[in-house]
């Protein structure tokens, strides 16, 4: 007996066509939600410039900067279908990739897999719970066969 995928509804929107790997970002996404016991999910991957991403940081989190990650979960703990949006500053991860001389389609797959991890629970607001998602983010970037770059 054959069991059918997982419903896993991952999407990207490009509003300032940067240049992605789409593929990629979704697969890294829908590999975190299937770690971590999904059943079903309708999330988007956003990607947006720094001015959009200093003003939803400001708005949302009273942070007047631009940051890597927003995550706007849609629904609940236990929902029945995780819904939600990841929203990732492709300005900063250029800039963290040149800085930490790698890829920056590589730090976006960090920054999807981060993002996913905060939809299905996770935080990093103190040391110990910023430590215990760094372990997570190496795990999933193991799983999809790719180098460390968890900060």
């Amino acid at each position: 007996m054959t069991i059918p995928p997982l419903p896993l509804r991952v999407s990207v929107a490009n509003p300032y066509e940067y240049p992605l790997e789409f593929q990629r970002l979704k697969d890294a996404a829908c590999a975190v939600f299937q770690g971590e016991g999904v059943r079903a999910c309708k999330v988007t991957l956003a990607f947006v410039d720094n001015p959009h991403i200093h003003r939803l940081n400001n708005q949302f989190l009273q942070h007047d900067e631009p940051t890597d990650v927003l995550t706007f979960p849609y629904t609940d703990p236990g929902a029945k279908t995780l819904e939600g949006e990841v929203v990732i500053g492709y300005e900063v991860a250029k800039e963290y990739a040149a800085d930490r001389n790698h890829d920056v389609n590589l730090e976006l797959v960090l920054y999807a897999i981060h993002g996913a991890l905060h939809l299905c629970g996770y935080d990093d607001t103190d040391d110990k719970s910023a430590a215990k998602m760094r372990v997570k983010e190496r795990e999933y970037l193991a799983k999809l066969g790719l180098p460390d770059i968890a900060g």
